[in-house]
């Protein structure tokens, strides 16, 4: 049962409203002012928020406000109920992250399909999408929902990379968010020495190249292809405008990127305080997950120069460490070719 709270000082309102949502089939919370209605949302997670806008000692706008800036409540649907509906009303509610605005006296069908057009839409940006093109089509054509920013699930061609082909260099300014489909990419800084260090690893199902897209900056590094790739190519433009219209599918995607951040928290952490021999056998682990399927083992296409540059140690160091995993019967070496053997002995190393 979808839980719905109703923010509003005028009873009479207020209990009409909530009886016919409970016949309704929902599970009804009530709060008669913005203040309360703040700390029911917070504590409560609706599935739903229904405000006035006109209240005593926090008015609706604040209470849109507060809500939007927690994280664990800024997805949560919001329709405002208002008296008038002035353009400039409306406007600012839009602006803030309202989903609807419901003009007071109000029929029961008009309340009744707007939240079940709110719920259907927030139900939809909920699912999981395969980490494919194909995934990624149906993430987009769902976050685009009701006819809104149709040309971002259109019209996205697969282009296609060979390996060690450049996809952007340092300093370039960003037109595209790019979506992995298949394959893996690297990111990479050069040192003043002229010795390059490898930022992050992509495997298929990654976004990557957006964070100087938000930051309207250019790239800090640049991306170069570790093994053929199939990249889906989603202009700056279209993206932008998807997440600014629309703050549940930017809710979603924050959820996304959110993995990788963590995964390259991780990584440096990792840098920092694991052996060379662990971060050796955790970056194969990393590559053997993107990497392509040889029956039923794995094989790791990589030089031992990039793997060093991964881990930042030297091209020696990593190839006694391979030396020292094959006689540990963990891995096969086929010439640049690795095959993984033992995938959980590697996460076993010390």
């Amino acid at each position: 049962m979808k839980r719905i709270l109703i923010i509003e000082d005028d009873t009479t309102m207020r209990e009409n409203t909530a009886e016919i949502l409970g016949l309704a089939n929902y599970e009804v919370h009530t709060a008669p002012n913005g203040k309360a209605g703040s700390l029911i949302a917070k504590e409560l997670k609706p599935d739903l928020i229904i405000c006035d806008i006109m209240m005593p000692e926090l008015d609706g706008w604040g209470v849109l406000h507060i809500l939007s800036k927690d994280p664990k409540t800024s997805s949560i649907p919001f329709i405002f109920l208002t008296a008038k509906a002035e353009k400039s009303e409306i406007r600012k509610g839009m602006e803030l992250g309202a989903d609807d605005y419901l003009t007071k006296p109000f029929e029961e069908t008009e309340l009744l399909s707007a939240i079940e057009v709110r719920l259907r839409k927030k139900e939809l940006l909920k699912n999981e999408f395969s980490r494919n093109a194909q995934g990624l089509s149906t993430f987009l054509e769902e976050a685009a929902g009701l006819d809104e920013l149709k040309t971002l699930s259109t019209n996205r061609p697969i282009s296609h990379y060979k390996k060690k082909e450049v996809i952007f260099h340092v300093g370039d300014k960003p037109h595209y968010v790019f979506f992995l489909s298949k394959g893996s990419i690297k990111t990479y800084k050069t040192h003043d020495d002229g010795k390059e260090f490898i930022t992050q690893v992509f495997k298929a199902g990654d976004f990557f190249g957006h964070v100087p897209l938000f930051e309207n900056s250019s790239y800090a590094d640049s991306a170069v292809v570790l093994e053929e790739s199939e990249i889906v190519k989603i202009p700056k433009e279209d993206f932008i405008s998807l997440l600014n219209r629309n703050r549940d599918v930017s809710a979603k995607f924050i959820r996304i990127l959110s993995n990788q951040v963590e995964e390259q928290e991780r990584q440096l952490i990792r840098m920092a305080y694991d052996t060379v021999r662990k971060r050796t056998a955790e970056a194969l682990l990393k590559l053997h997950r993107a990497g392509t399927t040889n029956g039923t083992k794995s094989s790791v296409r990589v030089t031992r120069d990039d793997l060093a540059n991964m881990i930042g140690t030297a091209t020696e160091t990593v190839i006694r460490c391979l030396s020292e995993f094959k006689e540990d019967g963990l891995i096969e070496i086929h010439g640049r070719e690795i095959v993984v053997l033992d995938p959980e002995g590697l996460g076993d190393v010390p």
